[in-house]
């Protein structure tokens, strides 16, 4: 699979070139008289990486609706990032088209593919959700959409991408990112020029996700699940971590001793509890390594033994996950468990899930956040103060308060049943 690392090189040094080609291209072809333009008649979103990001597009994808019909939406993404499009269900999973990353021949391929379905289509508007990435700038232009709109650098306030769109945004680095993909919807509302200013207020009536119903087949597959990697046969009282093992996010990642004493100290204030430690399959033997260090036998690791969307049922079926700042923290707003998470290298004013069981720790050093789109979430940091300062002591305390908030509710609501508080589909 092409690497991040690979794409950002690409992006970099092959898209600048051709996104200032395309410019010429677009203001050539600008010196010709044009018609008045036709109504939007299909809406395309481009967020290509990032499902977390796609969870906060909730609240554009309900408004493009409003606009052109559920029918007409349709949403661009790497192929494995399709999943949480699919279990959200806003548009027909027919209108999702993927680009897969297997290697750069591919790539290019199932992008030509995408660019010739969609002007097939007759898709004429795109909302570039990527903010100042080139490749989804380019893709805009080439599909040849009447309405194009993306974020444009002005004054040196962002990477250069060309001047490829129609309505020109201009970043604001103080709004959530779920307030920005909707105002980009509601440019489509405005003739095509230079949207800045735009005047336009923020307005998010109902930007919360949609609520994932698993089936009682799938709630009964992974409680069995849960009890084989805890080797019991009683239902468990649980707790999730997400460590984020792997060295893709490293200046988002609380320390591992954190993660290792936290866990240490719930298993023995509550002897019925279980703690689970969950990733993506890279990330295994990182959080086998965890398990060991943690050494109770109240905690077990769950990385690379699940798919993503038994990962879902299983947060429905616990009680709080911690997660640093990345997708499950969002994915876990789709289902009713209480979810901490820890920022550092970014701002919970622009990411934190929208929900009132998010909740956040932050401790905004000066230098921090030191990541952003408009520098393309580089930093140069090698030493997480920001993360490192959020103690264990505090995490600990709102865990607890949270977890014994909620059997208390399951006390007197359904007798602590463990299905008591999911939505479970038949």
């Amino acid at each position: 699979m092409t690497s991040v690392k690979a794409i950002r090189w690409i992006d970099r040094w092959i898209g600048i070139p051709f996104c200032f080609v395309l410019t010429v291209v677009r203001r050539l072809t600008d010196l010709r008289t044009h018609s008045p333009l036709p109504r939007v008649r299909a809406v395309l979103f481009i967020k290509l990486a990032e499902q977390g990001s796609t969870v906060l597009a909730c609240a554009a994808i309900r408004r493009a609706a409003e606009l052109v019909g559920r029918k007409n939406i349709y949403f661009l993404v790497f192929e494995e990032n399709r999943f949480i499009l699919d279990v959200m269900a806003l548009l027909p999973s027919e209108n999702v088209l993927t680009i897969r990353r297997d290697n750069l021949v591919t790539a290019a391929l199932d992008t030509f593919r995408a660019i010739r379905s969609l002007s097939k289509r007759r898709v004429n508007a795109i909302i570039d959700c990527e903010f100042f990435a080139r490749f989804s700038a380019a893709i805009s232009f080439l599909i040849g959409g009447d309405y194009r709109v993306g974020f444009h650098t002005t004054a040196g306030d962002g990477p250069y991408r060309g001047d490829l769109m129609t309505h020109r945004l201009r970043y604001n680095p103080y709004l959530h990112t779920a307030e920005t993909f909707r105002i980009m919807v509601e440019a489509l509302t405005f003739s095509p020029t230079n949207l800045i200013p735009l005047d336009v207020k923020p307005a998010l009536a109902d930007d919360s996700p949609p609520a994932f119903a698993p089936t009682r087949a799938e709630v009964m597959e992974a409680q069995a699940l849960l009890q084989k990697a805890a080797r019991t046969e009683k239902p468990l009282s649980l707790i999730l971590l997400n460590p984020n093992c792997s060295d893709l996010l490293p200046l988002r990642r609380w320390p591992m001793e954190r993660y290792a004493e936290l866990a240490r100290r719930l298993t023995v204030r509550y002897p019925q509890l279980h703690v689970a430690l969950t990733g993506q399959s890279t990330e295994a033997q990182g959080a086998a390594v965890l398990v060991q260090q943690i050494a109770s036998e109240q905690c077990f690791s769950l990385a690379g033994r699940t798919t993503l969307r038994q990962l879902l049922v299983i947060f429905g079926l616990a009680e709080v996950l911690v997660t640093n700042d990345s997708g499950p923290a969002h994915f876990a707003a789709l289902t009713p468990i209480e979810v901490v998470t820890l920022f550092g290298p970014e701002t919970p004013q622009l990411y934190r899930a929208r929900t009132s069981r998010s909740h956040v720790f932050w401790e905004g050093i000066a230098c921090s956040p030191c990541v952003s789109p408009l520098n393309q979430k580089h930093s140069s940091c090698q030493n997480n103060l920001c993360m490192q300062r959020i103690e264990v002591d505090t995490v600990f305390d709102k865990v607890c308060e949270l977890y014994e908030a909620r059997l208390r509710t399951q006390a007197l609501a359904n007798g602590g049943d463990r299905v008591g508080h999911l939505r479970v589909v038949s």
